[in-house]
């Protein structure tokens, strides 16, 4: 099994060879060990896709730690954990975020400026710096170089001010974030002005952009990893609801032979037990 350290140090070498990678985002440890087995080589937690199976509308930060703990265990891949907010405003707060990530077996995570609160989605501009401040602060403080993201939610929550989406990339790069993320871009025009604007490593999350988008043209464009969020949940939720419809509606079954075999099921968890 790899340490800590070594996985830090295997994530931080995946944003610096040449190239796109994509790190996919199981939301347990079933969907982690089976994306390991495929050959991918880290994952990313998902805090929608953890909301969703959760049957809720909003996350805690100790519900994401834990599932961070359970998808950090499942396999010996780097995980970097989608810790939202961090869930505080302050920023000494919200950087203990960061502390218990590593503690739960990340090496890598996210701080965003979004607030959580629909009147003021947005966090102001010098306290959302102020935040990565103190996120990497306290991620320079681990005994492992862990990854930090910082993240401009502004195309999320209405506000598609380019401008200012740079501007705090910019911002959370000068202030030591390892990683940019703005989720939201959609067309590979925005996605190259982004990018082209900021010298570090960015990660664009296919959930929100436009799907026709391939790995090749991404890595033209500068992006360096590659995210789907909450898609693949969301993917599987529609089909249980297809299913659930069909039975309700219809009074029929036939989904079943659309199902994954027993067998194949069983060999992909055998396999990705074996790994």
């Amino acid at each position: 099994m790899r340490t800590q350290a070594d996985k830090a140090a295997r994530f931080r070498e995946l944003h610096q060879r040449p190239g796109a990678f994509i790190i996919p985002n199981p939301w347990d440890a079933g969907t982690a060990k089976l994306l390991a087995a495929m050959g991918f080589e880290a994952l990313a937690t998902t805090s929608l896709g953890l909301t969703n199976t959760l049957g809720q509308s909003t996350v805690t930060l100790d519900a994401i730690i834990e599932n961070c703990r359970t998808i950090a265990q499942a396999t010996d891949l780097p995980v970097s954990v989608d810790l939202e907010n961090c869930g505080a405003d302050m920023p000494k707060l919200a950087a203990e975020a960061i502390r218990f990530a590593a503690e739960a077996g990340a090496v890598g995570g996210s701080i965003e400026d979004s607030t959580g609160d629909p009147q003021r989605p947005i966090y102001d501009f010098s306290l959302a710096v102020e935040r990565v401040e103190a996120a990497v602060e306290a991620a320079r403080a681990l005994p492992f170089p862990f990854t930090l993201t910082a993240r401009a939610e502004n195309f999320l929550h209405g506000r598609k001010d380019l401008d200012d989406t740079i501007k705090r990339l910019q911002a959370f790069e000068a202030a030591g974030a390892d990683v940019l993320y703005s989720p939201g871009l959609y067309d590979l025009a925005t996605i190259k002005t982004v990018v082209s604007a900021l010298k570090k490593p960015f990660n664009l999350v296919m959930g929100f952009a436009d799907p026709t988008l391939t790995v090749e043209q991404l890595a033209t464009a500068g992006v360096k990893r590659i995210s789907v969020g909450g898609a693949m949940e969301r993917h599987a939720l529609a089909a249980f609801l297809r299913c659930a419809r069909e039975m309700k509606d219809k009074g029929s079954f036939t989904y079943v032979r659309d199902m994954a075999p027993v067998k194949d099921v069983r060999e992909a968890f055998a396999a990705a037990t074996s790994d």
